[in-house]
């Protein structure tokens, strides 16, 4: 790769000679422009308007236009007096973390290459120095003619500087967002969210630029004097959106598709999140003790097979619960026989000494009885 520049990165006291090397590259097709007529090329020429003649490159300058119209000119030598300290140099101002920088004031990219032997150890110093800070290095370099703002980080083993825009050439973006209110339900960001999980993430060396290959087919069909491949319309952009909730749930059953998933599973599982985003949670009336919910009558409606299974596995369960109590109750009710005929016996005894004990009462008493009976005859 050719260098476009030459100079050194200085941050404190260390200077690390570098070369810079254009990290990008663009591959669009270019077109020239033609008579339509001929085909004949249009060019355009440098011509000087006093002289009313075309003027080589040699010859050109460069000048400032003034308010008034008149030219000033600025040669090289007035621009390489100028006291700018980042001419030759990429002065690093400070070290920052990367989420500080706005992509939006990212430009070009460049490769930052060691400029011979010396240049090594300083540079894998710095190298190391923003890998371990995981930090990137904002500084100021003079390119084209123009002082500009660069940021510096790793790549790889190499040290890669993109050129930033100044604070003050970003817009502000006023008038740019929507200016009617907008209410976005939580359904609604449900299915969003569905629908970047599903289309998850990508490869991005995976990417190519289809128009530019179309392009290129294009050009190689009329080279050969065959016509062009058929290709699929395009798709109408820009229609209006009438469902925003129907557009989401085919998005997600399209991209699970387009992923090998059960296209099925996908439109029964959207099918369940639809009428939660068009019905609000305050509507949904509550359950009322002694009523079964809906949920559970479905279910109980959906599956109707599965209840003569059930059945016959509770009837099984019942009669092996019937012969374990039946033979957990034999048992219990030889015990309590045993136990009942003890008891028997022992009130048997008791009732035999109570009997004996009252017949013996009875004689003595019939005996005094009659001693007594015959006591008053006698003394009568």
């Amino acid at each position: 790769m050719r260098s476009i520049w030459n100079g050194a990165i200085s941050f404190g006291l260390v200077s690390i000679p570098i070369k810079l090397v254009n990290a990008t590259e663009s591959h669009a097709v270019s077109f020239r422009q033609i008579h339509t007529e001929d085909g004949g090329r249009i060019r355009y020429r440098k011509v000087c308007e006093l002289e009313e003649r075309e003027v080589p490159t040699a010859e050109i300058g460069k000048g400032y236009e003034d308010a008034d119209g008149s030219i000033i000119p600025i040669t090289d030598d007035d621009l390489a007096t100028l006291p700018i300290p980042t001419a030759k140099t990429i002065e690093i101002v400070a070290f920052v973390p990367a989420d500080r920088i706005d992509p939006l004031q990212m430009g070009a990219a460049y490769y930052l290459a060691a400029s011979g032997t010396p240049a090594a150890k300083p540079y894998t110093l710095l190298r190391e120095a923003l890998k371990r800070s995981k930090k990137v290095a904002i500084a100021k370099f003079a390119l084209r003619g123009r002082e500009r703002l660069g940021m510096l980080r790793v790549v790889d083993d190499v040290i890669a500087m993109h050129g930033l825009l100044w604070p003050d050439e970003i817009r502000a973006p006023e008038g740019v967002a929507p200016d009617t209110e907008v209410t976005v339900r939580d359904a609604e960001l449900d299915l969003a969210d569905a629908l970047m999980d599903t289309l998850g993430e990508v490869d991005i060396d995976t990417l190519h630029d289809d128009y530019r290959e179309a392009v290129e087919e294009l050009i190689a069909a009329k080279a050969d004097g065959a016509a062009p491949a058929e290709r699929a319309p395009a798709g109408e952009g820009g229609g209006k959106v009438i469902d925003l909730l129907a557009a989401l749930e085919n998005s997600v059953r399209e991209a699970r598709t387009a992923r090998g998933e059960n296209p099925e599973g996908a439109s029964r599982k959207v099918a369940d999140v639809t009428p939660l985003a068009r019905k609000s949670s305050r509507a949904t009336p509550k359950q009322v003790g002694g009523k079964k919910s809906t949920a559970a009558s479905a279910k109980k409606k959906a599956a109707p097979a599965g209840k003569k299974a059930t059945k016959t596995s509770s009837a099984a369960k019942t009669s092996a619960a019937r012969t374990s109590g039946a033979k957990a109750s034999g048992s219990k009710q030889a015990e309590a026989k045993a136990t009942a005929g003890t008891t028997a016996r022992k009130t048997s005894a008791k009732k035999t000494t109570a009997t004996t004990t009252t017949t013996a009462g009875a004689k003595k008493t019939a005996a005094a009885k009659k001693t007594t009976s015959g006591r008053r005859r006698a003394s009568a």
